[in-house]
């Protein structure tokens, strides 16, 4: 899972980076091919992190060791155990180990990181578009915003190519029920990638650039491939500011 993140930023000089260690201390699984890990530190507590970052975990294979990505769905505010979900993917190895894995197992890792964040709350209308398990990243900004008790409308498109890859369904609609400003709707289009994109991309158009001339926004995107990028283009070619459309592309 490779990430693509606005406003991402690069040290030139290489840094020592602290590697924790943390045992799986429950597995929850959301459909056949979609799975949650919760993870108990060992040794060390848990490294802060805000809303959307991101841990980098070592996968040890038979001739080498990779190391994968994976977001944080838990909230800072809930301590541990840490949550990470992910789904399978053709021919990916380093989740099929995580596939493999038990309560029990260990796993290393180092991080938090990220750009993709939610550490500073807007006075404007927020907005959250999520495809699948890129909800990771987007619960717990939800989460922080909701927790404010803010006036401002906050709206969640949560895309999938199936009901069952919308997760955390009966959590979120609890959300809509328990504050009136957050709205929540879904887009299941299950005709394959491209046509996944393309209604995800007229309904973004239709509801936040048709529908009025309101550019005060502020959009938190994080979705798969090239639809991601052209939710961006579409937002900032129709007035709103570069920095009021956050993204993160896997």
């Amino acid at each position: 899972m490779s990430k693509v993140i606005d406003g991402a930023s690069a040290s030139s000089a290489p840094r020592e980076r602290p590697v924790y260690r943390a045992r799986i201390e429950r597995i929850s699984d959301h459909t056949a091919d979609t799975r949650s890990l919760f993870l108990r530190m060992v040794e060390a507590a848990a490294p802060k992190y805000v809303p959307g970052m991101f841990i980098s975990i070592s996968i040890p294979l038979t001739n080498e060791t990779r190391v994968r990505p994976y977001t944080i769905a838990s909230s800072p505010e809930d301590g541990e155990p840490l949550e990470i979900c992910f789904n399978r993917v053709p021919g990916g190895v380093g989740v099929e180990w995580l596939f493999e894995r038990a309560v029990g197992d260990t796993l290393t890792f180092t991080g938090p990181f990220g750009a993709f964040t939610l550490d500073r709350l807007s006075a404007q209308e927020v907005v959250f578009i999520a495809e699948g398990t890129a909800i990771a990243p987007i619960r717990p900004m939800v989460r922080r915003v909701l927790a404010q008790r803010s006036a401002s409308s906050i709206e969640l498109l949560y895309a999938a190519d199936s009901p069952d890859h919308i997760l955390y369904r009966s959590e979120i609609e609890s959300w809509q029920s328990d504050h009136r400003q957050f709205g929540f709707a879904t887009l299941i289009e299950g005709e394959g990638r491209e046509s996944l994109d393309a209604r995800l991309f007229e309904e973004v158009e239709r509801r936040w650039v048709k529908a009025d001339t309101n550019r005060e926004r502020q959009f938190y995107v994080c979705g798969i491939g090239a639809g991601v990028l052209k939710l961006r283009e579409l937002l900032r070619g129709a007035g709103y500011e570069r920095r009021a459309v956050r993204y993160e592309k896997w």
